[in-house]
């Protein structure tokens, strides 16, 4: 199944959200958001969330989270002065990695903007090596935002 194929997901599918604002620099030469904005607004609704909820200390933690892979279906334009809600979920939690699922709207929209997945493996920060389990702060928060296939 192709991520075109997928049903339409809606904001009450994700259990944490987070409003981010355009920037004016977003736009590209064609009056949108350029495509390589809307992974950084993934990487910052994940990141914010780490930080935050799991007590992720990305300058001096002896864990880091590495992008493995992701992926983003683009559905409509966003446009500087538009708030996108960046929503969160995570769909599976390993012992080391993670698979987040993402999803953007334009604020006050009900259908989203893109959709897209992340995968984070955690790290020992010196070696790069994969961690034995996950800080249990950190898979506690995440824990908290694992979803249930359908």
């Amino acid at each position: 199944m192709s991520p075109t194929d997928t049903p339409p997901v809606t904001r009450a599918d994700y259990p944490h959200v987070s409003p981010l604002p355009t920037r004016w620099k977003d736009n590209d030469v064609y009056g949108h958001v350029n495509n390589v904005e809307y992974y950084a607004f993934f990487d910052t609704v994940i990141n914010a969330y780490l930080i935050r909820e799991g007590g992720l200390d990305i300058h001096a933690g002896d864990v880091i989270g590495l992008c493995a892979e992701s992926h983003c279906a683009y559905k409509a334009a966003l446009a500087f002065p538009d708030v996108v809600d960046a929503c969160l979920r995570v769909g599976r939690l390993g012992r080391s990695s993670v698979t987040y699922e993402l999803a953007l709207f334009r604020s006050g929209d009900e259908s989203a903007a893109a959709t897209g997945w992340f995968v984070h493996v955690f790290v020992d920060r010196e070696t790069r090596r994969p961690v034995a389990e996950l800080p249990p702060r950190l898979r506690a928060a995440l824990s908290a935002l694992e979803v249930t296939p359908a």
